[in-house]
C-alpha cells in the first residue's frame, strides 16, 4: 500500500486539493467499515499527502452519518502522523468575522449519537485529552497563515470549538448559551476526529474557516444561502493556500507531538487479558505495545 505521513481532511466546500500532483485514488477497508470516500494520495510541496473529503466528494453524508472511525483508521493504515482538518464553522464572537480563520486549542462536546472511540469489546483505554489539539502542529498552521498575508482574513490562534450534533443549526437560546460558555466557533464534526486521532497516536489540528455568524448575531437573519456558499468557496481557496504552506513546513521540519505516544499509559486491560476480537480489530493501533 502507498504511504503518506500527512493527512488532510477537507470539510464543507473543500472536496479536493487542486495542487496535488501524481495523484492516486486509494480505496481502503477498515475493521470499522469504509471511509467517507476513497483517499486521494499525491505529492504536495515535496511531501506525500493523503486527502479525504469528510462528507464524500459529493457531500452526501450528514455529520451524524460520518464514519469517523473508518476515516481515522484509514489514515493510520497509510502511515499518517499528522492530520490537518479543515472545517467550516459559525462564529460565536463578534470579533471572529466571516472569512476569518481560527485554530482552536479546545473543544466542547455537544454531540449525542457519535462513536468516538476505537476501544471496547475486551480492551479498555483512556487517553489523556486535556489538550485535545497538538500545539506544535497548530503552531505550524498559524505560521503558515501569517506568512501568506491574506488580506481578507484575520487569524485567531486559540479558542474553543463547540461540536454540536446537527444537522439542524442551533436555536437562539442554545447559541447564547454557548456564547456564555466562552466558545469561539461552532461546528458539527471535529471533536470525534480529534478524539480518534489521539487514540490512533496521530497529531491533529483544526483550521476552522468561518462562514457566518451563528444565529445569536443581530445580522443573522440577513444572511442568505448565496452569501454562505460564496464564503465557503472563498474559504476553500484560502484554506488550500494555508495547507500548502503548512505542508511545506511540516515536510522540512516535522514537529514532535505528545500524540505520537498517547497510548503508552492509556491501556488499562492487562495485555494478556485482551480478547482475541479486540486484539485483531485494534492490532494497527496497539501492536507496538503488545
Amino acid at each position: 500500500m502507498v504511504e503518506a505521513k500527512i493527512g488532510i481532511i477537507g470539510g464543507s466546500g473543500l472536496y479536493k486539493m487542486d495542487a496535488l500532483q501524481d495523484i492516486q485514488e486509494v480505496k481502503i477497508s477498515t475493521p470499522f467499515g469504509d471511509p467517507s470516500d476513497a483517499l486521494i494520495v499525491g505529492q504536495l510541496e515535496g511531501a506525500k499527502v493523503a486527502f479525504l473529503a469528510r462528507h464524500g466528494r459529493n457531500h452526501h453524508l450528514l455529520p451524524t452519518e460520518l464514519p469517523f472511525r473508518a476515516n481515522i483508521h484509514a489514515m493510520k493504515q497509510l502511515g499518517v502522523k499528522y492530520i490537518i482538518s479543515a472545517s467550516a464553522v459559525g462564529s460565536l464572537k463578534e470579533e471572529v468575522k466571516p472569512l476569518d480563520m481560527v485554530i482552536p486549542d479546545q473543544f466542547i462536546d455537544r454531540t449525542k449519537n457519535r462513536r468516538s472511540t476505537f476501544f471496547g469489546e475486551g480492551l479498555v483505554a483512556h487517553i489523556a485529552f486535556g489538550d485535545p489539539v497538538c500545539p506544535n502542529l497548530a503552531e505550524v498552521l498559524a505560521d503558515a497563515v501569517k506568512s501568506l498575508n491574506l488580506s481578507e482574513v484575520d487569524l485567531h490562534h486559540g479558542g474553543t470549538y463547540l461540536c454540536m450534533e446537527g444537522p439542524a443549526f442551533s436555536t437562539k437560546a442554545e447559541s447564547q448559551l454557548y456564547r456564555s460558555w466562552g466558545a469561539t466557533v461552532i461546528g458539527m464534526t471535529n471533536l470525534p476526529e480529534a478524539k480518534l486521532a489521539r487514540e490512533a497516536e496521530i497529531a491533529y489540528a483544526t483550521l476552522a474557516l468561518v462562514t457566518d455568524y451563528d444565529c445569536w448575531h443581530q445580522d443573522h437573519d440577513n444572511v442568505t444561502v448565496e452569501m454562505v456558499i460564496a464564503n465557503l468557496q472563498r474559504n476553500a481557496t484560502n484554506a488550500q493556500k494555508v495547507i500548502q504552506a503548512s505542508i511545506r513546513r511540516l515536510n522540512a521540519n516535522p514537529p514532535q507531538s505528545a500524540a505520537h505516544s498517547a497510548l503508552k499509559y492509556a491501556i488499562l486491560t492487562p495485555l494478556e487479558q485482551i480478547s482475541e476480537t479486540a486484539r485483531k480489530k485494534l492490532k494497527l493501533l496497539i501492536k507496538k505495545y503488545l
